[in-house]
């Protein structure tokens, strides 16, 4: 059996026909790819910067239903950002998916150019509760 298992979610492979998938799990630790804030009903990336960091966030927790667990079980967020002023609209839906200040994952922002209209992305950590397949 391999220890590592690629996840991919519906509407959401944002890498086309590259051989890379939205994430990857090595026994209970998981790892994702950039997720970005893609409609997963047309494929695009919308231009209104709170519409897509409403969908990055929830791209983050179908990933992880995918993977087989929930966002409880992030550890860490590297979130990426065209642009500084965003950070306010992500802290929004930050609080959001994770309501208790004594329990959010760790996060680090960077703010650098991204590709496809992408105005933020996360990559996530995260360790499952149990192996899952």
């Amino acid at each position: 059996m391999n220890r590592r298992k690629s996840i991919e979610v519906d509407g959401l492979n944002h890498h086309g026909k590259l051989p890379v998938p939205l994430g990857a799990k090595v026994d209970r630790f998981l790892f994702s790819s950039a997720i970005a804030g893609v409609d997963s009903e047309t494929g695009k990336i919308p231009e209104d910067p709170a519409t897509q960091v409403k969908l990055v966030f929830q791209n983050v927790h179908r990933f992880m239903e995918a993977a087989g667990g929930t966002t409880e079980d992030i550890g860490r967020v590297a979130l990426y950002l065209q642009d500084e002023q965003l950070r306010d609209l992500v802290n929004e839906e930050w609080v959001k998916m994770f309501p208790d200040p004594h329990s959010r994952p760790a996060r680090h922002a960077t703010v650098k150019e991204l590709r496809a209209g992408a105005l933020v992305q996360l990559e996530i950590t995260a360790v499952l509760r149990e192996e899952s397949e």
